[in-house]
C-alpha cells in the first residue's frame, strides 16, 4: 500500500528571497534543493544544431492574505516499496514516519539559518526582475516534478492578488491555523486531515464540513484515513437525509419537554439529573423521535459553542464535559423501551458526533446503577467508555474540583453556582399521547413487540423458568398489568420443573410449579410477594445467590377461596381474569461484578467505570422492585 504525506502550508514571516538564501546555506552543495513546482517559462531558446537549450523560469507565486512579504510553502511525498520479503507495508510506514518526523524539524532548521543571515547583517535581498520576453509565445507551463518536491508561494505573482486568491479555492491549511484552532497534531495527523479535506473538496457535492468536524472523525478512527472517510461519508449522507444542518433553526422543543427534560447547558458544559427524569412519561407524552431530536439539537449547539469558545479563548476547544447526577435513579429507569431509546441515542451520537464528549462525570450513583450500566455498557464504544468517570461518595464537591472550577460546580453538589437546568419530575398521565394518535401508534406497536403477553387465571398462575448457570448473575424484569390485579413473586426451585428439554438460559412458561409442592422443601421465595394493581408498571432486579432454576410467578390477587373452587375456576371461567405484558433479562455475573466493583471503588475519588470482571465478589443477594403508577 502506497504511503502518502501532505504537509499543511507553513509560513516564514520573511521575504521569499531571504528564505531562498537560507536554503542555500542549508544545502550548500546541492543546487537542486528546493525543486519548484508550478513555475512559468519566461524565455526559451535552442541553438541551430540543438546542442544548446536555454530555459529561463519564473516561480508562480501567491500572495499571503495577511502580509505579502511572508513566504508560504508545503510539501508532499509518497512511498511505494514494491518488494521487501513480505514486509513492504510495515517498512513503508516506518520510513514515512521517519520522514515526517524530519519534515516538522525542517522549518526550525531554516529559521536557524534565517536568524544567522540576519545576525550577519543580511536582512534584505533585492528581488529578481525578469528580462523582457524575447520571443512571442515562449511561455509554456512546466511539467510537474517528482512527488517529494517543494511548492513555494511568495510575495509576487504575474496575476493580480485578488485573482490569485480565488485560485486557491480555500483548499490550503496553514500550520499556524492548525496549531491555534485544531491543536497539536503530528505530521502524519496533519497529512491525514489535509488529504481527507482535499478529497471532500474534489468529490463531495454538498456543504464541506469544518476542519474541527473532519478532525473528530479522524480521531474516532485513530487517523486511519479510509475508515475515517467511510464514517464521515455515512454521517454526511445522514445529515443530508434528515436535514440536520437546519436543525437549530427548525427545531423548537415542546413546552412539556422543556419543563420535564432534566438536562441542559450549564455554562459551557452539560448537566443532567437523570435520576429525576421520567423517561417513560416523556416518551409517552412527546414520543421517542422528539427526544432524539432534542438530543441532536443539544449536540449541534455544542459544536457551535466549541467554535465560539475557540475564537474567544484563542485555543482549540472541540469537546465538552457532561455532568450526570444519578440521585433518584431507581428501577423505574429500567423500563425496556426507555433503555432501548437510550441505546439508540448513544449510537446516533457516537456515529455522527464522535469525539465531542471530553469526559462524563457521574455523581451520586445509587446501588441500582450497576444494573443499568451492565445493560448499556456493551453497546458503548471502548474509546467513549474510557471517558466515563464515577464518584459515589457523599462528600461534595469532593473530586469534582479536580475536573471543574468550583465557581461553575452546581450549588446542589457543593459548588458556588446556581444551576438553572430543569429539575424534571413525573409527567402527569393526562399529558400522555393517546393510542389513536397516528404517529404514536407505530411506536406503541414497537414497544409491545419487546414484551411477551400472558394471561393469568385464578388457580392457574403464569410462571417463567429461568436457568442460572452462575451465582451472582442478575435477573431483571419489567411488566405492565393490563387487566386485573396480580401478585408477583420470585422463587428458587430446588428441582427443575418438568417442561421438556431446553437450552441453558432458555424460557419455559405457563404453570410450571407442581401444585403439590411445598414451600421450603421444593421451592423457596427469594422475593417478597408484591401486589400489582391494574394499570401499574413494575420494574425490578434480583442478584442471584446460587445457580439453578428461578421462577417468575404471577397469580391472580383476591381473597382466598377453597381448593376445589380454585381448581375448577380456570375450566369454567369465560375468559382470563388478568392480562399482562412482561420482559425479563439475565445479566452475566462477571459483567455485573465489574460494574459493582467500579461503584464500590469510587467513594473517595472519581474512578473509571469498568467493563471487565473483578476478582472481588460478594455472596450477598440484592434485590429491588419499583412500582410506577
Amino acid at each position: 500500500m502506497v504511503q502518502k504525506y501532505q504537509s499543511p502550508v507553513r509560513i516564514y514571516k520573511y521575504p521569499f528571497e531571504l528564505v531562498m538564501a537560507a536554503y542555500e546555506k542549508r544545502f550548500p552543495t546541492c543546487p537542486q534543493i528546493p525543486v519548484f513546482l508550478g513555475s512559468e517559462v519566461v524565455f526559451e531558446s535552442r541553438s541551430a544544431d540543438g546542442a544548446v537549450h536555454v530555459v529561463e523560469r519564473s516561480c508562480r507565486l501567491r500572495v499571503h492574505p495577511e502580509n505579502e512579504e511572508w513566504t508560504c510553502f508545503e510539501q508532499s511525498a509518497s512511498l511505494d516499496i514494491r518488494s521487501f520479503f513480505g514486509f513492504e507495508s510495515a517498512l513503508e510506514k516506518i520510513a514515512m514516519k521517519q520522514y515526517t518526523a524530519n519534515v516538522k524539524r525542517g522549518k526550525e532548521v531554516i529559521e536557524h539559518y534565517l536568524n544567522e543571515l540576519i545576525s550577519q547583517g543580511i536582512s534584505h535581498i533585492p528581488r529578481w526582475t525578469p528580462a523582457p520576453v524575447r520571443e512571442e509565445g515562449a511561455r509554456s507551463q512546466a511539467g510537474l516534478g517528482d512527488p517529494g518536491s517543494l511548492e513555494v508561494h511568495g510575495p509576487r505573482s504575474t496575476q493580480g492578488p485578488a485573482e490569485e486568491m480565488d485560485g486557491t479555492e480555500g483548499d490550503k491549511l496553514d500550520a499556524d491555523y492548525i496549531e491555534r484552532c485544531l491543536g497539536h497534531l503530528t505530521p502524519m495527523q496533519e497529512s491525514c486531515l489535509i488529504q481527507l479535506r482535499h478529497w471532500l473538496q474534489e468529490t463531495h457535492k454538498g456543504k464541506i464540513p469544518k476542519d474541527q468536524h473532519i478532525l473528530r472523525f479522524l480521531r474516532a478512527r485513530d487517523f486511519h484515513l479510509d475508515k475515517a472517510r467511510e464514517m464521515l461519508c455515512q454521517s454526511l449522507s445522514w445529515r443530508k437525509q434528515h436535514q440536520v444542518d437546519l436543525l437549530l433553526q427548525t427545531w423548537h422543543p415542546p413546552a412539556l419537554l422543556e419543563e420535564f427534560y432534566a438536562g441542559g447547558w450549564h455554562y459551557q458544559d452539560i448537566a443532567s439529573c437523570v435520576g429525576h427524569m421520567d423517561t417513560k412519561g416523556l416518551m409517552k407524552a412527546v414520543g421517542e423521535e422528539a427526544l432524539l431530536q432534542h438530543v441532536l439539537s443539544v449536540n449541534e449547539e455544542g459544536q457551535k459553542r466549541c467554535e465560539g469558545n475557540t475564537r474567544q479563548f484563542g485555543r482549540p476547544i472541540s469537546s465538552w464535559t457532561c455532568l450526570v447526577d444519578l440521585e433518584g435513579l431507581n428501577m423505574r429507569h429500567l423500563w425496556r423501551p426507555g433503555v432501548k431509546a437510550l441505546l439508540r441515542m448513544i449510537e446516533v451520537v457516537e456515529d455522527h458526533y464522535p469525539e465531542t464528549l471530553g469526559r462524563l462525570l457521574i455523581v451520586r450513583a445509587p446501588r441500582v446503577f450497576p444494573v443499568l450500566w451492565t445493560l448499556i455498557s456493551p453497546f458503548i464504544n471502548e474509546n467513549t467508555r474510557q471517558k466515563f468517570l464515577i464518584y459515589s461518595g457523599s462528600n461534595y464537591p469532593g473530586g469534582l474540583v479536580d475536573y471543574l472550577d468550583k465557581d461553575v460546580i452546581p450549588d446542589f453538589l457543593g459548588g458556588e453556582c446556581l444551576c438553572n437546568v430543569p429539575e424534571g419530575g413525573l409527567v402527569p398521565k393526562s399529558l400522555y399521547l393517546t393510542e389513536e394518535d397516528q404517529e404514536h401508534t407505530e411506536q406503541l406497536h414497537e414497544w409491545r413487540e419487546t414484551y411477551q403477553p400472558a394471561s393469568v387465571l385464578r388457580g392457574a398462575p403464569h410462571e417463567v423458568a429461568v436457568e442460572i448457570l452462575e451465582g451472582e448473575s442478575v435477573i431483571t424484569w419489567d411488566f405492565d398489568i393490563l387487566r386485573g390485579d396480580v401478585v408477583f413473586s420470585l422463587c428458587y426451585a430446588k428441582q427443575a420443573p418438568q417442561a421438556g428439554p431446553r437450552e441453558p438460559g432458555a424460557r419455559a412458561s405457563g404453570q410450571l410449579m407442581d401444585k403439590g409442592g411445598t414451600q421450603g422443601a421444593d421451592y423457596s421465595p427469594v422475593e417478597a410477594p408484591l401486589i400489582c394493581r391494574e394499570g401499574e408498571s413494575i420494574q425490578g432486579s434480583h442478584v442471584t445467590r446460587w445457580p439453578g432454576i428461578y421462577l417468575l410467578q404471577w397469580q391472580v390477587h383476591g381473597p382466598p377461596g377453597n381448593v376445589v373452587e380454585d381448581v375448577l375456576t380456570p375450566l369454567h371461567s369465560p375468559g382470563p381474569r388478568c392480562k399482562l405484558l412482561y420482559y425479563y433479562e439475565v445479566l452475566a455475573s462477571e459483567d455485573f461484578r465489574g460494574s459493582m466493583s467500579s461503584l464500590e471503588s469510587c467513594t473517595s475519588r472519581f474512578s473509571q467505570l469498568s467493563a471487565t470482571t473483578s476478582s472481588s465478589s460478594s455472596s450477598q443477594s440484592h434485590s429491588s422492585s419499583l412500582v410506577s403508577r
